[in-house]
């Protein structure tokens, strides 16, 4: 009896031990539903959009503990705004400077949380070779179990504002220098 009770003992306190690393989740980016967008105001009259078609990524949550990371990476090679002229300025030096910096990443350590839901992230967003703090704005974060053959998914609309002279970004008196950033993600269970 007394041996039961030590191997039930030993028993509770691996899985103890073992159940935070349980609680991490990890889900990789799917470029195929995560593109980022982004819209700017044309001499106040219009607002022109454009997207990034090629994004990966790895998020880590600990809903119960109400932490985790992103870590993502986006392909500012495969900006698309519907002008091929316009394509070509924003890969320019002007702005992208695609040739020099062909990718920008967002790297956050610090989520908030609303119950068991990512409401936003701090953390630094690198573009141009210029780093700075962003806040990211999460809504109708969601993770559905796995269905069928299926993994796990979670998402959300993320969102944000930078200025394009805090990235060293050209900005001509037809622009505003804010810039809205929305990325409808999605992200895959591992």
């Amino acid at each position: 009896m007394a041996l039961q009770r030590r191997i039930l003992a030993l028993a509770v306190s691996l899985a103890a031990l073992a159940a935070p690393a349980l609680a991490q989740e990890t889900y990789l980016i799917d470029s195929d539903h995560t593109v980022p967008t982004f819209e700017i105001g044309h001499m106040g009259i219009t607002t022109q959009r454009g997207n990034f078609s090629k994004t990966s990524g790895k998020v880590v949550l600990d809903r119960a503990a109400k932490s985790g990371s992103i870590e993502v990476t986006i392909d500012t090679t495969t900006v698309s705004s519907g002008s091929e002229r316009r394509d070509a300025m924003l890969r320019s030096e002007d702005y992208f400077d695609t040739a020099k910096y062909p990718t920008a990443t967002f790297k956050a350590t610090k989520l908030s949380f609303d119950g068991e839901n990512v409401a936003g992230a701090d953390g630094e967003l690198t573009l141009r070779g210029v780093t700075k703090r962003v806040a990211l704005k999460v809504a109708n974060f969601k993770c559905l179990p796995p269905q069928g053959n299926r993994k796990p998914v979670c998402g959300g609309d993320v969102s944000t504002v930078v200025k394009l002279t805090d990235f060293g970004m050209r900005k001509p008196n037809s622009l505003t220098d804010e810039v809205k950033i929305a990325v409808g993600t999605e992200a895959v269970g591992q």
